[in-house]
């Protein structure tokens, strides 16, 4: 029993064994085979720097550059409303009416005591007149006098006070015709007509104003960093683009105006926000849409070309020669495009060379015979003759 399993032991080890040295000689023989071959044709160029104006994108949100609640200024019933929800509203015009009949009736009263004491008055600076030359010739006593000064002094308070208490009451009654304070879109009516309202009921219907209108934005503050960097002390009115979600560009730039002095330590960001013309009222309030933001200044920054430029689930990477001239994969980090080259924003320097052709034969590690653009031609024409030949 126990030499049997000596002998299924030494089988099992010798198989092993075999195993492993079949490996050792397959990769020897492979290793042979690939050496034996020519090195594979590559054209190689070397990182550039170009000047470019940088952009950066983020989300963004639409929102009104005025935000008014409609309020009733006075207490009364809602007679009327002058607007459909949705309407676009111009400033000043009528909204609503609130009934009238109670504050006409305070004007008219209003009016009439300053008619009453008017008249009062003009008596009382006869009476003065008169007074005033009798009291010269002593035949009227100078207490007397006093007291006419007095009485017509009075009525002029009592003129003024009437006349104030007149302009409030016309306040009031033009208090019954709500008018928009801007020019807007209306939103939902909050009281229909037939209540009660007063100052205290809250908003009667909200308008938000649509042109100029408002794009809020969060920029990742290395982004921020580098437009601040790019732009310096010139920071004012960049150049803002605005892209909805189907990615149709808006007809009009907009102007970058205002950026936060702060970064949320919630989201590593600052917020910046953008101001659009908006005549057709295309944007809404609270619409989301993508904003893409300008430098001012052009900076420079390493470029690659876009052939070089390959990409898997890692990422996008290139392969780069070392200084031993043989191909190392190198992943990279890109921004913005600029005509056929990404702008790296990692991985690549100025000076640094890749291979742009020959691409599908490169293996990291092994050598590359580096070819000129001409003679790559010829090789592929080869290549693309001897192929079909072999059809």
């Amino acid at each position: 029993m126990k030499k049997n399993i000596i002998i299924v032991l030494i089988i099992v080890l010798a198989a092993i064994f075999l195993r492993y040295i079949s490996g050792i000689v397959g990769e020897y023989i492979s290793t042979k085979k690939m050496r034996m071959q020519p090195a594979p044709s590559v054209q190689v160029e070397a990182i550039g720097e170009r000047e470019i104006i940088k952009s950066f994108q983020a989300p963004g949100r639409v929102t009104s550059k005025y935000q008014v609640n409609v309020l009733a200024r006075i207490s009364g019933y809602l007679q009327k409303s002058y607007f459909k929800e949705g309407d676009y509203v111009k400033q000043g015009q009528v909204l609503f009416q609130i009934e009238p009949n109670e504050f006409i009736n305070t004007a008219n009263i209003a009016k009439a005591n300053v008619a009453n004491t008017k008249a009062q008055l003009e008596y009382a600076e006869k009476q003065l007149a008169r007074a005033s030359e009798l009291v010269k010739k002593d035949y009227i006593a100078k207490a007397q006098y006093d007291q006419i000064l007095s009485q017509r002094d009075a009525l002029r308070a009592q003129l003024a006070s009437a006349q104030a208490a007149y302009q409030d009451s016309q306040r009031n009654y033009g208090y019954t015709m709500v008018k928009s304070p801007v020019n807007g879109r209306v939103g939902i009516i909050t009281v229909t007509v037939g209540n009660y309202v007063s100052p205290s009921s809250g908003p009667l219907t909200t308008i938000n104003s649509t042109d100029p209108i408002y794009v809020t934005f969060p920029l990742d503050s290395n982004d921020f960093d580098a437009l601040a960097k790019a732009d310096m002390e010139n920071y004012k009115n960049r150049k803002v683009e605005l892209y909805f979600n189907n990615g149709e560009k808006y007809e009009l730039d907009g102007v970058q105006d205002f950026l936060d002095n702060k970064i949320d330590q919630s989201t590593g960001t600052v917020t910046l926000r953008a101001t659009f013309k908006n005549p057709n009222n295309r944007l809404l309030h609270g619409e989301f849409v993508t904003i893409k933001l300008y430098s001012n200044n052009k900076v420079k920054v390493p470029v690659v070309h876009q052939a070089a430029v390959q990409e898997n689930q890692a990422g996008k990477y290139v392969y780069k020669m070392d200084k031993d001239d043989l191909p190392q994969l190198t992943y990279i980090k890109v921004g913005q495009q600029t005509g056929d080259y990404w702008v790296v924003t990692e991985g690549l320097e100025a000076g640094d060379r890749v291979i742009t052709d020959g691409l599908q034969k490169v293996t990291p590690g092994h050598p590359v015979t580096i070819v000129t653009p001409e003679e790559m031609a010829k090789i592929k024409q080869k290549e693309h003759t001897a192929e079909k030949k072999g059809k």
